[in-house]
């Protein structure tokens, strides 16, 4: 790894503890098994494009600081990048692969309030919904009931 000036004390940090904590190995497993194209991106990302695999479903997710993406080469900016950027973050504070159990119970949880996996997704909330294209749903017990018919 090769120090980068512009690129943030915490950037570094974070792209250094998720190559030792092993999330972006696995990110970049990944990445060569989806036959994705790896380049590096802003503040110590790496950018997969083409990933090959139908899962997951999403436009876009990160393991480590590994961003993938079915998308070719220019898909991931702004927003949606923004977004990736925070769940690179996310694995940092998780220590790295914990936060795949960790995620997947918070897709349990979302699913269970609103019946949508990102919308009451603590990581995806953290991480701004809106920048993710994710939809705010309400939980299922504010859902207004139709009026029987008597």
């Amino acid at each position: 790894m090769t120090h980068n000036p512009g690129m943030r004390r915490l950037h570094r940090v974070r792209r250094t503890l998720n190559y030792v904590n092993l999330s972006t190995p696995l990110g970049l497993l990944l990445a060569r098994l989806g036959h994705a194209r790896v380049t590096a991106g802003p503040d110590g990302l790496l950018l997969a494009y083409d990933y090959r695999f139908r899962f997951p479903i999403a436009s876009a997710f990160t393991v480590g600081n590994v961003v993938l993406t079915k998308h070719p080469e220019g898909f991931l900016t702004g927003a949606l990048l923004r977004h990736e950027d925070r769940h690179a973050s996310q694995y940092m504070c998780c220590v790295g692969l914990p936060m795949l159990p960790l995620y997947l119970v918070a897709v349990v949880v979302s699913v269970v309030i609103c019946g949508h996996h990102g919308s009451w997704n603590l990581f995806e909330r953290l991480a701004n919904l809106e920048d993710g294209n994710y939809a705010r749903r309400s939980p299922w017990w504010f859902h207004t009931r139709s009026p029987q018919k008597e």
